[in-house]
């Protein structure tokens, strides 16, 4: 790479673009700039390169006119599911580099067709995972890849919350979105567990999803919904087994009655040790803990007042940031990015799968 700055398109510009991606990048500006903005509704991308673009950034309601600027390396596509497919097939075909926020689409031959866009090119090519950067979650990976949790042989990935359905922009949409709570907050568990567990190859699939709480519209975090517009499940499970005969129970809920609400946390069970991070929205402090037999006693190691950290720019190396910083870094260096595009497709299988297991009332195998 030369000393020239990277110029991005930004296509989206939503809720997660403002809130996570373009104030972090604003934050690169030694070696980033976004020179480009294009949302179906010209405002807001008009509105984003106000605030987060250089002097004279272009704005499109059209992607594939963004995608002609020659000048742009990087495009970030920050829109609902259902779109990352088409546009990251574009944008490879255009030359650019890719960051897709999760998950990386909304069914399993939608990525099919990225990852073979993609494999056709020698860009990069990374999906919005941000909870890697979390600090309890790379003090956990170091100590997985150490071996101190010896064989990692089942884990449960958690996503559930009590009443906290998201009623803005389109995620009660099935035609925008795929589906509910699962490709939601189930996506970053999952995403979790197989990173720590190093584990990319899942053998067979069962899972449940349920859409019976849509008329419960009482006390939810973000305020009331109209049952009739909610499309998507309120909640779904899954029992994943890996070729290595390891298994995987994921839950996810948007809305669940239980005591113990759990997201983008995880339990490990090894044959040395067990390890779980335990976060939600309603815990001011993320725990991280260990259990293991020394010497004949039971040892539970408590690892607390773990700062608490969101997609939100609230100081300068944020998660946001983080990713932002570590996904610049691996196309200015041409590094591996953290999230690996091979990786958040086994993510998207495992979901596709639940999801149809479920539809045809049957396991469903893995190749």
């Amino acid at each position: 790479m030369t000393d020239k700055k990277l110029k991005i398109g930004i296509i989206g510009c939503g809720d997660i673009a403002n809130e996570k991606h373009m104030p972090s990048l604003k934050k690169l500006s030694d070696i980033c700039e976004m020179t480009a903005f294009c949302d179906i509704k010209i405002d807001r991308a008009q509105k984003a390169a106000e605030e987060f673009g250089v002097n004279n950034s272009n704005t499109y309601i059209d992607y594939q006119d963004l995608l002609k600027d020659d000048s742009i390396d990087i495009v970030h596509i920050l829109t609902p599911n259902v779109s990352h497919s088409p546009i990251a097939i574009s944008a490879f075909k255009a030359g650019k580099h890719v960051m897709c926020e999760k998950p990386m689409a909304h069914n399993k031959e939608a990525a099919e067709k990225m990852m073979k866009a993609w494999e056709r090119t020698d860009k990069k090519f990374t999906i919005g995972y941000q909870n890697r950067f979390r600090e309890e979650v790379r003090e956990l990976k170091k100590r997985c890849k150490s071996g101190k949790l010896g064989e990692i042989y089942f884990a449960k990935a958690h996503a559930v919350r009590r009443r906290a359905v998201p009623t803005w922009g389109v995620f009660l949409k099935k035609d925008k979105q795929g589906g509910g709570a699962l490709i939601d907050i189930g996506s970053h568990a999952l995403d979790l567990t197989l990173w720590l567990m190093n584990n990319y190859k899942p053998a067979s699939v069962c899972g449940s999803v349920f859409h019976k709480m849509k008329n419960k519209t009482e006390g939810n975090l973000f305020g009331s919904w109209k049952p009739a517009n909610f499309e998507v499940e309120d909640s779904a499970f899954g029992f994943i087994k890996m070729e290595n005969g390891a298994t995987i129970f994921l839950e996810s809920a948007w809305v669940l009655n239980t005591s113990e609400p759990k997201e983008a946390s995880t339990t490990l069970f090894g044959t040395k040790s067990g390890a779980e991070i335990s976060s939600s929205l309603s815990r001011k402090q993320t725990e991280l803990i260990y259990n293991y037999i020394e010497e004949g006693k039971y040892i539970e190691e408590r690892i607390e007042n773990i700062k608490k950290e969101g997609p939100k720019i609230k100081e300068k190396k944020d998660l946001g940031y983080l990713e932002a910083e570590s996904w610049l870094d691996s196309i200015i260096n041409n590094n591996q990015p953290v999230v690996k595009p091979r990786e958040a497709f086994i993510v998207t299988k495992i979901l596709d799968a639940i999801y149809k297991s479920d539809k045809n009332e049957k396991e469903i195998k893995l190749k």
